[in-house]
């Protein structure tokens, strides 16, 4: 019976009487479903109570740690035709391993003397500039003779003036001790003259002192004429070493230009040296490139211009390599909410494709077939989709990773967080809260009061 009613009837009916109530009172299950429902609800109390590992899930890929030791496309530097391939997909090269041979398409470099007929237009032009330089040489040299050949003429032109100069000095004198004498012999010749006159003289002495007087006359005139001539060498002098100077002077000045135009082209030769040079060791290097070499040890994995004779452009893409012996890694990708509770070094747990696991989110420890790793680095700018990519590294403490993982395979990685009951960890999926989202906050709050203390 219900009981529903305030009016109790149980006491007054015996249920006895009655083999309905008897069978329903004497069934096992009435006394053992509510002891089994006491016991249900209790141990979910206690499950409620149970530690739960919180993580954060992302699915990612494998990966080499090492930027250089990822695969890596090759590429033609130079435009060209396959001639030979020496290696197959697959193979494994050591680095330097010749892969493919490619020849020349372009008709500047189908000389196959290019090399020896650039490095003799090298030689000569060389020469060229030593006999530039040969010739600056003996052009400075003839200035050196003309300097010391003018300084010579200079200093005989300036004694030569010094010496008319002199002259002048010396007719000079001469003329006035001639001047002087005619004066003289005039005074003399008047007293003889006014002496003849008189009768004290005789015409013979007259005569003998007119003769003395014109005789002085004509020194005086001669002496006047030389030192005209010596004044007029001194001029003569002086234009003398005016010319001389001009002369070796403009001399000077043409072997002068003469030097700098072949400086000039003794410059041009040493260009042109240069873009030879430049021109010779492209070619040099150019040759290098009709041979592409693997970079470092590794194995072939795609061939992505394949055949005999095929024409690839410049910056192509011939083949892939995947470096050998890197050291792997997963990427694995988190939502933005998720990205303040990561931090470098914290541990990982990883599931590879391809290697059967089973996982158990909030009990790694009883997971099987996962593999431990720890947070290598965290990307500060997000993916196309909004998701943040981080870096795991395998964890060394932890058993090692598999020798056949590959490059490119699927990971789906666990990044364990702190552990909580299973009541909370209810409460903050109900609630849409990120995991650890209020003890991340109390020790926020306990980092700033330890500042401020």
């Amino acid at each position: 019976m219900l009981n529903l009613s305030k009016n109790n009837v149980t006491d007054k009916i015996n249920v006895l009487k009655f083999s309905a109530f008897r069978t329903a009172e004497g069934r096992a299950s009435h006394r053992v479903l509510p002891r089994l429902l006491s016991v249900i609800l209790g141990l979910f109390v206690i499950f409620l109570f149970v530690p739960w590992t919180q993580n954060v899930r992302g699915h990612g890929n494998v990966t080499a740690l090492s930027p250089s030791s990822r695969p890596q496309m090759l590429h033609s530097i130079i435009p060209g035709r396959i001639d030979e391939w020496f290696v197959q997909e697959g193979d494994y090269v050591e680095k330097g391993d010749t892969i493919v041979k490619i020849s020349e398409i372009k008709s500047e470099y189908f000389d196959p003397q290019l090399l020896e007929r650039t490095s003799d237009q090298v030689e000569a032009s060389e020469k060229s500039v030593e006999a530039y330089s040969e010739k600056v040489k003996t052009l400075e040299e003839q200035m050196e003779n003309l300097r010391t050949i003018l300084k010579l003429k200079m200093e005989q032109a300036k004694n030569k003036l010094q010496q008319a100069k002199l002259k002048v000095q010396s007719d000079s004198i001469k003329y006035q001790a001639a001047q002087m004498n005619e004066e003289v012999a005039q005074r003399q010749f008047e007293r003889f003259e006014s002496l003849y006159e008189q009768g004290l003289k005789s015409k013979t002495d007259y005569e003998n002192r007119n003769i003395k007087y014109q005789k002085a006359m004509a020194e005086k005139i001669s002496a006047e004429n030389a030192l005209l001539a010596s004044r007029n060498d001194v001029i003569n002098a002086k234009i003398e070493l005016n010319s001389i100077r001009n002369d070796y002077q403009n001399s000077i000045a043409k072997i002068n230009a003469e030097k700098f135009t072949t400086a000039s082209s003794q410059m041009s030769a040493l260009k042109e040296v240069r873009t030879l040079e430049n021109k010779l060791s492209n070619y040099r290097v150019r040759q290098g490139y009709y041979y592409v070499t693997a970079p470092q040890t590794g194995y072939i994995t795609q061939s992505v211009t394949t055949g005999i004779g095929e024409l690839v452009k410049e910056g192509q893409q011939i083949v892939s390599i995947m470096p050998a012996d890197a050291k792997l890694a997963v990427e694995m990708y988190v939502r933005p909410i998720n990205l303040p509770l990561i931090q470098k070094g914290q541990h990982v747990r990883i599931q590879f494709d391809g290697w059967p696991a089973i996982v158990f989110s909030g009990w790694p420890n009883t997971s099987y077939g996962t593999y431990g790793g720890t947070v290598y680095a965290i990307d500060r700018f997000a993916q196309p989709d909004g998701t943040f990519r981080v870096l795991v590294e395998p964890d060394e403490s932890d058993h090692e990773w598999p020798e056949a993982l590959s490059v490119g395979g699927g990971a789906n990685s666990m990044l364990l967080l702190e552990d909580v009951p299973i009541w909370y960890e209810l409460w903050r999926q109900f609630n849409g809260f990120p995991p650890n989202y209020y003890m991340n906050q109390d020790s926020g709050d306990q980092k700033k009061s330890s500042k401020k203390h």
